[in-house]
């Protein structure tokens, strides 16, 4: 898999840094925002823009301090990466847009989702991350729970991931079935050559929102989840199987309670579902697109 030459990379300056974001498609089509999480980029979308592109201008950021984003002096609290992205999307104008999400990208979407509701078009979603009563709701694994919570202990979480790069290195190749190339795997490094690089990858398993803490984030998005709940733009949700924040199961549960939620079960898979099923998401976004804009062409004619 190869990034497809018809993605271009950009930088906006945002608020005394610079964001990176990849763009492709149409420019007279609905936008399409991809949000990734911990410890990829746009680079996870390279595979799946392309084939959304014909339905969207698909525009995919590099989360600050990930990617080609800037590496300022900030905390790279889940709260730092929501204004850089609010920054982000009023720099670039975009007044709609589908929004489609993983991992941190998916609480990303749903706080934006909340304190912005005119700005989502639709929402697509996989891998989500959600208020976490007990750590026995995290993850389906218990050596995944145990890792993270040596990633959240003080001294240890930095001797694994400053020091070792085991975001990179660990949880990202051991959350996808198949087998990065050297020169994905290159590209997934990148971003974090330095021990003082890998701050970003150190903070958010932090910023987890697992038995109330840390109490802000967790109050966030339960309010996030609240609008989720309650908002009635259509929404698509990914599953693989056994997946690994979300199984098939929860995933139809979830879906269950919300309006207009579709579920899509992409068989085998774990938590990076862009890497295994890339042409499944695009097709599917793409076909998802295209269905809600005839719908919405039809009813303006009538």
């Amino acid at each position: 898999m190869s990034v497809s030459a018809d993605i271009s990379l950009h930088h906006r300056s945002v608020l005394a840094s610079t964001m990176a974001y990849r763009e492709t498609g149409r420019d007279d089509a609905p936008t399409v925002l991809f949000l990734h999480g911990n410890p990829t980029s746009s680079y996870i979308w390279r595979n799946i823009m392309p084939l959304v592109a014909p339905v969207g201008h698909c525009i995919a950021p590099d989360l600050i301090g990930y990617g080609q984003s800037g590496k300022p002096d900030i905390a790279y609290r889940f709260f730092d990466h929501a204004a850089y992205l609010d920054a982000l999307i009023d720099e670039l104008g975009i007044r709609s847009a589908y929004l489609v999400a993983q991992d941190w990208g998916t609480a990303l979407a749903f706080h934006l989702a909340a304190r912005r509701p005119g700005l989502v078009r639709g929402l697509a979603f996989m891998e989500f991350i959600r208020p976490m009563p007990e750590w026995s709701d995290f993850h389906q694994h218990d050596a995944a729970r145990d890792t993270f919570r040596k990633f959240r202990t003080l001294g240890e979480g930095e001797a694994m991931i400053l020091d070792n790069n085991a975001f990179v290195e660990r949880v990202l190749p051991s959350s996808i079935l198949r087998k990065l190339s050297g020169e994905e795997m290159a590209a997934y490094r990148a971003p974090f050559a330095t021990r003082e690089s890998r701050k970003p990858t150190l903070m958010l398993p932090r910023e987890l929102p697992i038995a109330g803490e840390p109490a802000d984030v967790y109050h966030a998005l339960e309010t996030a989840h609240a609008a989720l709940a309650a908002s009635t733009y259509p929404k698509l949700l990914f599953a693989g199987t056994p997946g690994a924040l979300v199984s098939p199961a929860f995933a139809a549960e979830f879906a269950a309670r919300l309006t207009h939620c579709a579920v899509i079960e992409l068989g085998a898979g774990a938590h990076y579902l862009q890497e295994d099923h890339p042409e499944a998401i695009g097709r599917s976004v793409a076909g998802w697109i295209a269905g809600i804009e005839a719908a919405d062409a039809r009813r303006l004619v009538a």
